[in-house]
């Protein structure tokens, strides 16, 4: 892959195109722009949920039903994000940019006027296009325009939306499909979107490469069969109904499938997704330990947390969705000081920290009772919150310290594929445990509502061995080409 370069043939000098092409300084607006399209992606990604029983309604099918639209636009997202680098090589940055926002809005808007569930379900499959382009070719942008000393602070603003999204977003869903509509939750989406459009004109560069390779077309199918197929097993298997026949051969097709993508791309001179970059340490560990801390941290604890709450405690969704909000708080109140905290004591011993306080605080909240003062279970919330904030900024600050410009274009598209698996994953492992939880708390004489679920948050806690091995095993200096500590 050939360095990128800025234009395509609009008669600049060539002084001009590599001042541009030199990494500098954090351009605030464009990070901002790409963090409010992360923001949009992730919300989507979980707003739908709590909105199930609603839509259903509108519907007339049951509420479980809606969970495809839900799969298929986190399938949609997994499936094709691994071409996002090669689009943007070909068609330029800001082109697939607007492109994918584009789209976004405007499925979106589909999503909103939708009158059945085919079609609320194709409109997500458009969304997931959109966001498959959306926010990799966005973050992409920011890491060529950033210089290393200054990737910390970049990153600083594209992890914001990871940190809020997902637990800002059940409460949004609840609220406007409880006293409004849930229409809203999809239309929200357009304004945002027509802004940034605008500003997308002005503060996205058009870079491409001067050679884009040709796509990997093996790659590409390899990669979406076996991602497709996993998703949809592990869906399956977390489903309170698993229907085996379909999980069993979607597994074994998923193995089949990723087994052979992997050794062609290991192969391959010019892969879809160069898996060779796993080979950098500092990436592979925030590539494959950040993952599984995101699966557990982001998606299967607010998820699970809900449900533990209204089934096992009796409480209503609202209270729920309130107390749960904690998380939120403890992410603002400890966000401004993540970067201090990675200088002063560098990001592996930050990393480590977090992944063993998460699994303090899993272990806290399995022994959450419906009697524990309020306050005790808000201050475990928080704390969870605060370390699942310093976990994720240092996973996304490490990933890049060690990457070179010129292979930005592989090594991003494959850290956003296994974040989204991570993501979408994270639910259906949670669903799995709560379902393991049931036949092991029983025997155990522990409650029959509230009982699963304790066995499951601390089924998570020896998930969190991923990626606090892939901790231990970095250097003590890992990431201070980012964070400038020596």
């Amino acid at each position: 892959m050939k360095p990128a370069r800025d234009g395509s043939g609009d008669g600049r000098s060539p002084d001009r195109r590599t001042k541009q092409r030199t990494p500098g300084s954090v351009r605030r607006p464009l990070a901002l722009l790409v963090a409010a399209s992360y923001f949009m992606e992730i919300f989507d990604s979980t707003v739908i949920a709590p909105a199930a029983p609603h839509i259903a309604a509108d519907f007339g099918i049951p509420a479980v039903g809606v969970n495809v639209a839900i799969t298929a636009y986190v399938l949609t997202l997994a499936v094709l994000i691994p071409t996002s680098g090669w689009l943007a090589d070909r068609f330029g940055t800001r082109r697939v940019f607007m492109t994918a926002i584009a789209l976004f809005t405007l499925a979106s808007a589909s999503c909103a006027v939708a009158v059945n569930l085919p079609m609320l379900t194709g409109a997500r499959v458009l969304q997931g296009i959109g966001g498959a382009m959306m926010v990799p070719v966005g973050r992409l942008v920011v890491l060529r325009s950033t210089a290393k000393p200054e990737l910390v602070k970049a990153i600083a603003y594209l992890t914001w939306p990871a940190l809020v999204a997902p637990v800002f977003a059940p409460t949004v869903g609840g609220l406007l499909s409880t006293y409004a509509t849930w229409r809203w939750i999809f239309l929200i989406n357009v304004p945002l979107g027509i802004v940034g459009l605008l500003v997308a004109v002005r503060v996205v560069p058009d870079a491409r490469a001067a050679e884009p390779a040709r796509l990997d077309r093996w790659g590409v199918t390899l990669s979406a069969v076996g991602i497709a197929a996993l998703v949809v097993g592990m869906e399956g298997l977390g489903a309170p109904s698993p229907e085996w026949p379909l999980v069993v051969t979607a597994l074994a097709l998923a193995v089949t499938a990723l087994t052979c993508a992997v050794l062609y791309l290991l192969r391959a001179r010019s892969p879809l997704l160069d898996l060779r970059i796993l080979r950098i340490k500092t990436y592979r560990a925030a590539a494959i330990g950040g993952s599984v801390f995101r699966a557990v941290i982001s998606s299967a604890i607010p998820f699970l947390l809900a449900l533990f709450f209204q089934i096992g405690f009796g409480w209503t969704a609202a209270r729920a969705g309130l107390v749960v909000m904690a998380l939120f708080l403890g992410n603002v109140l400890i966000k401004p000081a993540t970067t201090p905290l990675m200088r002063r004591f560098g990001i592996r011993t930050m990393m480590i920290v977090s992944v063993l306080a998460s699994a303090a605080c899993l272990v806290g909240i399995a022994f959450l009772q419906p009697r524990t003062p309020l306050p005790v279970l808000l201050a475990v919330l928080l704390a969870n919150g605060i370390f699942r904030s310093v976990g994720l900024t240092t996973y996304n600050t490490l990933a890049f310290a060690d990457v070179e410009a010129e292979r930005m274009s592989h090594a991003n598209p494959l850290f956003a594929t296994l974040q989204e698996l991570g993501a979408g994953l994270g639910v259906a492992v949670g669903a799995l445990l709560v379902r393991l939880g049931g036949q092991v708390a029983a025997p155990f004489g522990m409650g029959a509502a509230d009982g699963p679920f304790r066995v499951a948050f601390i089924l998570l806690v020896v998930v969190l061995a991923i990626p606090l091995v892939e901790a231990l095993l970095l250097a003590r200096t890992a990431g201070a080409a980012v964070t400038g500590r020596t």
